[in-house]
This record gives structure tokens, C-alpha cells and sequence, in this order.
């Protein structure tokens, strides 16, 4: 995202959180995010993506809250008030087209509007069809939910993506030889995948909160979280929706000063180090040692202030309008290990696999008749958790073996922690020792996860590797 849509959504969100109360505040939030869901998209060279995308995601959302919504709260005059709201924003989105000079919103022309009103009038039958099988309502959401985690799957495995941009390059018309890997490029679908698939596993354990279409539709595409996260939880958002806020001087100056330095973190430290941070091309054009690493350093923290820079960003805007969106970083490349630093870096992401994947996995396997050795179980826990989160990046041999780095140092890490336990190592009372063992882990932590981006930074093993001879000069 440039830093002029990121200036109109701070102008924006600034008026939402001193003009609108009550009632108005919600609905100004819900307008926003379905226009920026829109605005923000990339052009795509697939005819009319950039437009059905967003509609994608919105109708997504539209269906996992019917499957979700308890029964009671289906048929409130609201959530038909909310759907209609939907269905007009999109409609009028559409209408730009006719424009002219004024078109769009949107990255390109929108379709005919006949079009998209078959499409919103499709997503309000399934609706019904899904409330008129309520009895089946579980076949619903286990359907739903491997439908987002096939579409995520399709996204992060290029030959899928190249194939899905064929079929619809052949359904619009257009040249399939040209399609590639990169044309569909689906604005935070990353993130939103991750919360709906939150809902729809709290909602089988019985622990979604009742919430209204125009709560759970703010809470997917709420906008300054959108395309960079964090991923929160429906539970924790919604409470900062239903609080009564009241903007004073000082929420607005803590919030512009986060966003302040959220905007100085990625478009000038981030950006600044980009000119230097390793990545395909100068890989190959560097062969000293020193420059290499400083190519690495550079990328190790031009990652973190990009990424935690939209996150100020996000956490912000999000304090102007009363929304807390949670932390996703603090101070990871300071951590004494590695555990540590997966509790402060993308705590979000960690935490969401944490609840949704490691923790029921361990129990499965502890409850095993095979009675698996602890640090078995821990190993096989640790190590396809950060497999997936590597997967979740993008799958390719690269990401996945940044997992498996970051399992095994885990893995490791646990080991040690117990060994050292065991043998009572106690540096509590020698605190010129403690203070230089706590300097040293840290050292070490930074430096093996610096190693670690050097499999994320490039695109494929060989050349990876090619990197780690020179680092460690082992190239003639």
C-alpha cells in the first residue's frame, strides 16, 4: 500500500473518530472498509478481478456469518438492514462505470451492472438455501471452510494460481497463454482467510459470541488491519466495538503519534533499506563476505520496520475510531531466544496457530495409546507449526524450509531449557555472568534469525545455499 491511500484512510478514519457516536460509528466503519476493500485492491490483467475479488471476499463473509449466526439473531431487522447496505455500496461501486471521466473507484472499469447484480442477488439466495438446510448447518461450515482453505491454497502454490488465472482469463475472453503466477493478487486475503477460519472453529467449540452481520462484516474487512494484519480475535474486537467511545486530545495525539512513526518505519526506514537488503538479483552479484552480510542485516531489519511499521499504522488508525487492535511485535531482535522471539514477532500469527493447530495437535498426540515420548511429540508440534507458517507465506521449498529453520531452533531451544534446568544452572547470583549470558543468547537468537531470511529473502534453495557458502566464505 502507497503512503497517499494510507493519508486519505488516516484524513478518514481522524473524521469517523471525532464526528460519528452510536450507531453512526458503526455504520461509517462497515461504509468505509466495503469502499476500501475496493480501493486497495491492485489491478490485476485478468478483465474485471480487481472488482469480483473484493466481492469474493464480502460474499465469504456473508456466508460464514449465516452459518455462524445463531438462529435467534438471523432475522433481526439489523442484519436485513446491514445486507441491504452490502448489496447498494456494491451497486453503486458498479454504477461508476457509466462515469465516464469520474470512474472509478476501483483499479479498473467495474463489469456491467447487470452482472453484478446477478452476483449479489446469488450470494442472498445461498443465503437463504443455507438458512432454509439449517438442519445441515455443520456440512455448511466444514464446506466453507475447506472452500477458504482451498482458495488460500490456490494463492500460495503458483502453478495453481497460474492455472486459476487460465480458467479465468478463458471465462472473460482473454489470451490463457498470457497467464502467469502473479495475476491474481487478492488484496488481505491472507488475513481475512485466518478470521473467518478463526469463526468457523470457534463457532464447532461453541465459543463465538452472538453477533450481528454488521459486527462480524466490520470485524472481517475492518480496513486499517486489511491487507497487513494483525489477525484478531472476533471475541476481543467486538468488545471494543460494543465500548461507547468518546475521542479526547490525548487518544487522538496517541494514535496520530503511533501512526507517525509507523509511516516513518516503513516508508523511510524500510524503504531505505530495501536499496541494500538482500534479496534475487544482488545475491548473485555480491561475492564479499562482508557486503553479503550486510545485505542480510539489512533485509533482518528492513522486514521487521516494514512490517511493524503498517502495523503502527493499523493499531493507530484503529485507536482513533475506539478499536485496540492488538501487538504484533516488541522488540523481537532483542529476545535471549528463540522462544521468546516468536512471542514478539507477528504474536498474532503465532498465537492464532498456537490456539488452532499446535495446541490440539499436542493433545491428540499425549492422548495417543501409543504413548509417544514428550520430546517427541514436542518436536513433531513445533516442527509442522512453522512448517505451515512458512507455508503460509507462499508455498514453495523456500518458505517451508524457513519453517523447518524455525522448528528445529525451537525444538533446540526446549532442549536446552530442560537440560539447563536439570542441572541447576544458577547465574541469579552472579550478575556480571548473567548480564553477559543474557548479551550473548540475544547475539546468537539475532543471528540465527537473520540466517533464517536468507531462505525467505531468496527464491530458491540452490541459490539459498550458494548464499550461505559465501556468508561463511566457503566459496572459492
Amino acid at each position: 500500500m502507497s503512503l497517499l491511500p494510507i493519508l486519505i484512510l488516516i484524513g478518514i478514519t481522524l473524521a469517523i473518530g471525532v464526528l460519528a457516536r452510536g450507531r453512526w460509528r458503526l455504520w461509517s466503519l462497515l461504509i468505509t472498509s466495503l469502499i476500501a476493500i475496493y480501493w486497495l485492491q491492485p489491478g490485476l490483467p485478468v478483465r474485471h478481478m480487481d472488482f469480483w475479488l473484493p466481492t469474493t471476499s464480502i460474499a465469504l463473509v456473508v456466508i460464514v456469518w449465516v452459518v455462524t449466526a445463531l438462529k435467534e439473531n438471523l432475522a433481526i431487522r439489523t442484519n436485513l438492514i446491514t445486507g441491504l447496505v452490502i448489496a447498494l455500496v456494491i451497486s453503486v461501486l458498479g454504477l461508476t462505470r457509466y462515469l465516464g471521466e469520474f470512474c472509478c473507484l476501483t483499479p479498473t472499469r467495474p463489469p456491467d451492472i447487470l452482472q453484478i447484480l446477478i452476483v449479489v442477488a446469488a450470494i442472498f439466495l445461498l443465503s437463504i438455501l443455507i438458512l432454509r438446510f439449517s438442519n445441515t448447518r455443520n456440512i455448511w461450515l466444514y464446506a466453507i471452510f475447506f472452500l477458504i482453505l482451498s482458495i488460500l491454497i490456490i494463492l500460495k502454490l503458483e502453478p495453481l494460481t497460474k492455472l486459476a488465472s487460465a480458467g479465468l482469463r478463458l471465462i472473460s475472453g482473454q489470451s490463457v497463454q498470457l497467464a502467469t503466477g502473479v495475476d491474481i493478487r487478492w488484496i488481505g486475503f491472507s488475513y481475512l482467510a485466518f478470521r473467518l477460519l478463526h469463526t468457523l472453529i470457534d463457532r464447532l467449540g461453541g465459543r463465538l459470541p452472538s453477533l450481528t452481520l454488521q459486527e462480524f462484516m466490520i470485524y472481517a474487512i475492518f480496513y486499517p488491519s486489511l491487507s497487513a494484519g494483525p489477525i484478531d480475535r472476533i471475541q476481543r474486537f467486538i468488545k471494543d466495538l460494543h465500548q461507547v467511545y468518546q475521542p479526547t486530545l490525548q487518544s487522538i495525539l496517541l494514535g496520530s503519534k503511533r501512526i507517525l512513526i509507523g509511516i516513518f518505519s516503513k516508508f523511510v526506514l524500510a524503504d531505505g533499506l530495501a536499496l541494500i537488503a538482500l534479496n534475487p538479483a544482488n545475491a548473485e552479484q555480491v561475492h564479499s563476505t562482508g557486503w553479503l552480510w550486510l545485505m542480510l542485516y539489512a533485509f533482518a531489519f528492513r522486514i521487521f520496520f516494514d512490517f511493524s511499521g503498517y502495523t503502527d499504522i493499523a493499531i493507530g488508525m484503529g485507536n482513533l475510531v475506539g478499536i485496540h487492535l492488538p501487538e504484533n511485535f516488541e522488540k523481537p531482535y532483542r529476545k535471549q531466544n528463540l522462544t521468546l522471539f516468536w512471542n514478539s514477532w507477528h504474536m498474532t500469527l503465532a498465537a492464532w496457530f498456537r490456539s488452532y493447530f499446535f495446541n490440539p495437535l499436542t493433545r491428540k498426540l499425549r492422548s495417543s495409546p501409543r504413548n509417544i515420548p514428550m520430546p517427541l511429540i514436542i518436536f513433531i508440534g513445533q516442527l509442522t507449526t512453522f512448517t505451515l507458517i512458512g507455508l503460509w507465506h507462499g508455498i514453495t521449498w523456500n518458505f517451508a524450509i524457513w519453517g523447518v529453520w524455525h522448528g528445529i531452533g525451537l525444538f533446540i531451544h526446549n532442549r536446552w531449557s530442560e537440560f539447563s534446568r536439570s542441572r541447576s544452572f544458577n547465574i541469579d547470583n552472579k550478575p556480571r555472568l548473567k548480564q553477559w549470558f543474557g548479551y550473548s543468547s540475544a547475539f546468537l537468537t539475532f543471528n540465527y534469525v537473520s540466517l533464517g531470511w536468507v531462505w525467505f529473502a531468496l527464491s530458491t534453495p540452490a541459490q539459498s545455499w550458494n548464499v550461505f557458502q559465501k556468508l561463511f566464505g566457503l566459496t572459492g
